[in-house]
């Protein structure tokens, strides 16, 4: 074989190796797109399935749609950071805490919409002086755009709090967010009395983390927010999480203070049961404060699907109207919130 029929054979061989890489190539990519479709239409059954599970509860009860008071909207590099704190359990998480619902604002806003949530709130909050403001001037960006979100906002225990807390009063604020375990502050400092003070006389709701579930902080538990009530006895509070870990404790508060509410955040689902289940003797009292009990899940950041705390809260045989009440028909009181005709 001459030099020249050795190159071209040479060649020949080098380009079908080519073309049989690219069409290996080709193929792989192709299987990829596959699994990749495959996988979102799996997704797209999976969200499917879910928002007709969760119609499906309140359709059945008769309701127009469920009102969630405890929902979290945040700065994107704020809620980031609240990820990865779930993500590396810490000390306030005390566990190892799967975000079901990592996915984007736009996609966690339709998410609810798809699920039927009538009116919803952006709970957030800040974890040390100076950040609150700003906080407020976001929720308050979101609220504009989001109309089915109830405008939230938010304080701390500074001297500009009872500042810009009236500020998000005159420019709309409906809920207020204390988070008493993750700020680590008093609730009682003197420099709140004006922040309380106004809330109560306003009559806006304060969601407020006061219980030491998970993790007891230095002015969680019942004692100084019941100090707060005891100064200002209108504040319209609702306290976060049915009060967990010391439900008795906050059942006891909600019956001596008329306007205290509670929400039903994470409580009676398998998660919170295995270490921090709520005393089935005590759900009679939970019964009698039918009209003083809301619905909140935590969405996004939990570990379960949405539709198990709905599951939960109609596990408890309280009855369809208990159910009615709670899931929707008390926020709309509170709120001011008439179903869409």
């Amino acid at each position: 074989m001459s030099a020249d029929d050795a190159a071209e054979t040479a060649e020949t061989a080098e380009t079908a190796e080519v073309a049989e890489a690219d069409t290996a190539t080709e193929a792989s990519q192709a299987i990829e797109a596959n699994e990749a479709i495959e996988a979102n239409e799996v997704d797209k059954a999976t969200k499917a399935d879910e928002a007709a599970a969760v119609r499906g509860f309140w359709q059945a009860l008769g309701l127009p749609g469920l009102i969630d008071v405890h929902t979290h909207f945040m700065p994107k590099n704020v809620l980031d950071k609240v990820w990865a704190y779930f993500d590396l359990a810490g000390p306030l998480v005390n566990r190892p805490w799967p975000i079901t619902y990592r996915v984007a604002e736009a996609e966690r806003v339709e998410r609810l919409r798809e699920f039927g949530v009538r009116a919803f709130t952006s709970m957030l909050y800040p974890h040390k002086p100076g950040m609150a403001a700003w906080l407020n001037a976001w929720a308050a960006d979101f609220a504009a755009r989001t109309p089915d979100c109830l405008h939230t906002a938010t304080f701390f225990a500074e001297p500009e709090a009872p500042g810009y807390v009236a500020r998000a009063v005159e420019d709309g604020a409906r809920v207020f967010k204390a988070h008493l375990q993750v700020g680590g502050y008093d609730p009682t400092d003197r420099r709140l009395d004006a922040v309380w003070g106004l809330l109560a006389e306003t009559g806006t709701p304060v969601v407020t983390h006061c219980g030491s579930g998970p993790v007891a902080g230095k002015f969680t538990g019942p004692g100084p927010i019941g100090e707060v009530l005891d100064r200002h006895p209108g504040l319209v509070l609702v306290v976060a999480h049915l009060g967990m870990s010391e439900y008795r404790d906050f059942l006891d508060l909600a019956e001596r203070h008329p306007s205290v509410r509670l929400d039903t955040t994470m409580a009676f689902t398998d998660f919170v049961e295995a270490d921090d289940p709520f005393p089935r003797s005590e759900l009679p009292r939970l019964r009698a404060l039918q009209d003083r009990v809301l619905l909140g899940s935590d969405f996004p950041n939990i570990p379960y699907r949405y539709v198990h705390q709905l599951e939960a809260l109609a596990g408890l045989g309280l009855g369809e109207e208990w159910l009615r009440a709670v899931c929707h028909d008390n926020a709309a009181a509170l709120f001011g919130l008439t179903p869409k005709g």
